[in-house]
């Protein structure tokens, strides 16, 4: 945990700063003795549990709440019924939404039993109007409703619901505010992520994110540094930089400053070992990007670059700013600087007014560009969203399309990670094998998983391994003597 502020010498009894972050480290402190309190009166430990729905993003937001209610003085569970529990929600999906109100059908019966227990709810489904009013109106026993705008004031708001016994709700329709240093900690402690942007300007019709997220706004180049290294010097070896379009950092700062920029100078940070970044939009992504990317040492040679689509038509109409013959062009640039770049990407299957024609355009493209791997999905209706209210392709031409699809990009993915069977490369191990406690599981340059016989002392160290036989979507491998 990279902590700025010593706790301890923070008064409560004056009034809170006016600094963002020294005002929330005072209500952290103020949560702490309320805490204490009831931990007192309870005569145990008071347990929390967060569970994180959706993207990188939302699982380094949940890295801090967890961090703050370490701070605050709660002990953390994998048990979901807990004396508070957190859940981080997405509603890019509308299943993801339907996920939450289960879990709290689920928790309801339990807080009746436990006097201690609290309910808060955050991140992107919380900034849709129609969920806060559900949310107030048919699970009134939810103690904290926050959204994605204000999430660096968790201890804030906390403490006003320790305070009190009313529902707290704090949604921000956006903002411009970066609040840093405030507390995280890391699931790994060898890897991260780290922000460097936050909301997005694109608009694409079928996406919720940006209604939700908020606009563009970059981190100044410095807080970022300063971040990976101090990161570096706490034992993290791989960062990946995060945003809803990292090619178009920069463009809010006072001096503009372009991600490939930002790259050369995270580069440059002694002791760390790899860059990744997600996600891209292929209509920023520019030549000095592929430049920066070829020649270093550090930056994996892995790039995610959203498809959605291969017909130009359904780009257009999905506001994408790109057409088929542009995106086929920048991998034939990426591929030519980087002629064992793995590339990977997103498909969406049955996106309104799809026809067949449109749906073999992507084929197409599938087939040509060869991903190593592709997150496929059928296209959600989103109310709020300019492709809600178009004419939505039937079901089942949606599912038999998926499936058409799916066999081909995993036939590919396979030859594709079959590729590098019989050489040795690098793998940074991650953890013990869910499967065989004597085998570790690790990580290529290009995200393939790797299995081998190994240790818990090995995991967050690089290793060499011989890559003995592809098994589809990951290797089985023996470590190389060095």
């Amino acid at each position: 945990m990279l902590n700025q502020i010593n706790l301890t010498e923070i008064d409560t009894s004056q009034a809170p700063p006016e600094e963002e972050t020294k005002r929330q480290y005072y209500f952290i402190a103020k949560c702490r003795e309320s805490v204490a309190k009831l931990q007192k009166e309870a005569g145990r430990p008071l347990t929390f549990h967060v569970q994180t729905f959706g993207c990188q993003m939302n699982a380094r937001d949940s890295e801090k709440l967890v961090a703050i209610l370490e701070e605050i003085g709660y002990q953390q569970t994998e048990e979901e019924i807990a004396d508070f529990v957190l859940y981080n929600t997405c509603t890019v999906r509308e299943n993801a939404n339907q996920k939450v109100y289960g879990h709290l059908g689920y928790l309801k019966g339990e807080k009746k039993k436990n006097p201690y227990m609290m309910i808060g709810l955050c991140g992107c489904m919380m900034q849709e109007t129609k969920v806060v009013e559900k949310i107030r109106e048919s699970y009134s026993f939810v103690d904290l409703v926050f959204g994605t705008h204000n999430i660096f004031k968790f201890a804030e708001l906390l403490y006003s619901r320790l305070q009190s016994s009313s529902m707290i709700i704090d949604i921000w329709d956006g903002t411009e505010q970066i609040v840093e240093n405030l507390p995280s900690e890391r699931k790994f402690p060898f890897k991260t992520g780290v922000n460097i942007m936050y909301g997005c300007n694109n608009f694409c019709s079928y996406c919720i994110v940006p209604y939700v997220r908020g606009r563009e706004r970059s981190r100044e180049p410095k807080a970022i540094l300063r971040e990976v290294e101090q990161l570096v010097k706490d034992g993290v070896v791989e960062v990946m930089l995060l945003g809803q379009n990292v090619n178009s950092y920069g463009k809010t700062l006072p001096t503009p400053m372009t991600f490939a920029q930002l790259l050369r100078e995270v580069e440059q940070v002694e002791g760390l070992k790899r860059i990744r970044f997600m996600t891209s939009h292929p209509k920023d992504l520019s030549d000095e990007l592929i430049e920066v990317m070829a020649s270093s040492k550090k930056i994996c040679k892995h790039f995610h670059l959203p498809l959605q689509s291969g017909s130009s038509r359904l780009l257009q109409d999905m506001n994408r700013h790109d057409t088929k013959e542009q995106y086929l062009a920048l991998v034939e640039k990426l591929r030519t600087a980087m002629p064992d770049l793995s590339i990977t990407t997103d498909i969406i299957v049955g996106y309104p007014g799809e026809t067949e024609e449109d749906f073999e355009e992507t084929m197409d493209v599938v087939r040509k560009v060869e991903y190593d791997s592709a997150f496929t999905f059928v296209y959600s209706q989103r109310s709020g969203t300019p492709a809600a209210k178009m004419e939505q392709v039937p079901e089942e031409v949606v599912k038999e399309r998926f499936n058409r699809l799916l066999t081909e990009v995993n036939e590919i993915s396979k030859r594709r990670t079959g590729r590098l069977e019989g050489t040795v490369q690098e793998v940074l191990v991650e953890s013990i094998n869910a499967q065989d406690a004597s085998f570790v599981t690790g990580r290529l340059e290009n995200s393939t998983q790797v299995h081998f016989k190994g240790t818990e002392e090995e995991i967050g160290t690089f290793r060499k391994v011989y890559l003995k036989e592809a098994k589809g979507f990951y290797y089985l491998g023996e470590e190389v003597a060095e």
